[in-house]
């Protein structure tokens, strides 16, 4: 059998091989491929993982999402208000010019505010003002203690100010700007697929370990198995979880797997009168019954996350009963995932004037997670058996995240809905603040709220929490806010994504909590 390798046992091996000498390429198959070549249109991982090779954050993250400096060398609060950043001298931009304290503060104002964003940076960068100190020096201010800055900050990919002041997405999808300071530059991009790129010799860092790197999006599983199988690609991310146990066996590849901090859960519509997917049994007008936590509850008890994990997943996902797995800062040892209670949920279906049920349309994407219309497949048997009436729609990621966002007027369209969302901060403050705040464009609140659910108590927890600088205080509160969301059903979490990669005899990988798919954390045996 070949070694199926964890991530908490490769840190130590990737740091020995980080000066190995350069192989002539890499052939890398997506499962899912970037919405967009520009840093700040879409804050989706699999963009945020491929756009790392050709842009780089102040503070960049290691396999399990600690911070270490990128093109910041240190950080601190100065005072209870102002944090400062210390840049990198000598780096450049892949044009040759040079990385300064202008193209921070560009960034940070450009990065919330690109037209037509499906889910916008804003989360991150609200309530920020960035001043320019000198060339190397910044400094961020907030009105309050910040104490998560370094958190917030290692989300934003840097981009030149002279190349990138009057690019547009499209600019940046052709490869015009294109221009980062990462290991590797733009070469090439033709949508459905490849990406290519080329390693920059001059990069301020460790020299790139490949000369080329073709991304290549196979969205398929068993044709992206069929890939390094046949030798197509040296390496795959997504490993399908019924070829997990064989081609473990097989001996072919080296399998290397671990825990993510993504959760995939459902979103209801919380903020409609009538919605648009759910209708009575005889297809009359209903008014919108996931207003009521009852109904949020039956459906969520309706779920077997058991079955789930065990036969939809195949072993390959932990059940969900909040938004970030055991470990995690913020995670809640009071919650857990609830019990599949199918009885239970068909009285609170009647207590809540619903007996008769209701049909409903489930949405999902049919490209993006991880089974994921498979998940949506049998959520719909698993309503069915208590009374609702779903159906099930999924559609490739590219249509449903757009409808998802803003396919109605401009607003969500979904009743119910199919989502993930990974921590890219690796604490519980990311999801509260992007999924269960209220939507709050100006504030940086619930951008990816799509369901609109809004809770005042809520909202004033987690400022309070966003503002103490005391862990443990911090901590606790980022605790009760999770409690009190899971507990009105907020959204409905499902289970927590385990990730597979399969690399050629003679490479492994370093499995990512953030599920991010980097070259740097390629092993060369």
């Amino acid at each position: 059998m070949k070694p199926f390798f964890f991530a908490a046992t490769l840190a130590l091996a990737v740091g020995q091989l980080s000066g190995a000498a350069s192989a002539e390429s890499l052939r890398v198959g997506l499962a899912s491929e970037p919405t967009s070549i520009d840093p700040h249109f879409h804050n989706l991982s699999p963009n945020n993982s491929l756009l790392s090779h050709i842009y780089e954050p102040l503070i960049a993250q290691n396999a399990q999402q600690q911070h270490v400096p990128a093109l910041a060398t240190s950080w601190q609060a100065i005072d209870d208000t102002t944090w400062e950043f210390k840049l990198r001298e000598g780096v450049t931009f892949h044009d040759g010019s040079p990385f300064t304290a202008d193209d921070v503060v560009f960034t940070f104002e450009r990065a919330p505010d690109v037209p037509n964003s499906p889910s916008s940076f804003a989360t991150y960068t609200a309530g920020k003002t960035v001043e320019k100190i000198d060339d190397y020096t910044v400094h961020i201010k907030t009105d309050a203690p910040y104490p998560l800055m370094p958190n917030d900050v290692s989300t934003i990919l840097i981009v030149s100010d002279e190349n990138g002041k009057a690019a547009s997405t499209e600019d940046y999808n052709s490869g015009k700007a294109a221009i980062g300071t990462g290991p590797y530059q733009f070469s090439e991009y033709v949508p459905g697929d490849r990406i290519v790129m080329e390693n920059y010799a001059d990069y301020w860092g460790d020299a790139p370990r490949f000369d080329q790197v073709v991304f290549k999006p196979i969205k398929s599983d068993p044709a992206r198995v069929a890939a390094i199988l046949a030798g197509d690609v040296d390496m795959i991310e997504g490993v399908p979880t019924t070829d997990i146990a064989r081609l473990n066996e097989d001996g072919k590849v080296n399998l290397s797997s671990g825990v993510s901090n993504r959760v995939i859960y459902y979103f209801m519509d919380q903020f409609r009168e009538t919605t648009p997917d759910v209708a009575a049994k005889d297809g009359g007008a209903l008014d919108n019954p996931f207003l009521d936590r009852r109904v949020r509850e039956a459906m969520s008890i309706a779920i077997n996350r058991e079955a789930i994990a065990d036969r939809v997943m195949e072993g390959a996902s932990i059940p969900a009963g909040q938004l970030l797995p055991e470990g995690f800062f913020g995670v809640s040892g009071e919650l857990s995932p609830p019990e599949y209670d199918p009885e239970r949920a068909a009285q609170l279906l009647e207590q809540a004037g619903y007996g008769n049920g209701f049909k409903l349309v489930v949405h999902g994407p049919n490209d993006r997670y991880i089974n994921d219309a498979e998940i949506v497949e049998a959520t719909a048997q698993m309503l069915n058996r208590i009374g609702i009436e779903a159906s099930v729609e999924t559609l490739p990621r590219s249509v449903y995240f757009k409808r998802a966002s803003a396919g109605l007027e401009g607003k969500p369209e979904f009743s119910v809905g199919l989502v993930g969302w990974g921590s890219a901060t690796g604490e519980a403050s990311s999801p509260l603040k992007s999924l269960i705040a209220t939507y709050n464009p100006d504030k940086g609140f619930g951008a990816s709220n799509r369901g609109r659910y809004s809770n005042p108590e809520i909202d004033s927890i987690l400022e309070e929490a966003l503002r103490t600088v005391d862990d443990s205080k911090r901590e606790a509160l980022l605790q009760e806010a999770t409690e009190i969301a899971m507990r009105d059903v907020a959204i409905i979490p499902v289970h927590f994504q385990v990730n597979t990669w399969a690399t050629r005899l003679g490479l492994g990988y370093n499995a990512r909590t953030d599920e991010y798919t980097l070259v740097r954390d390629v092993i060369v045996e």
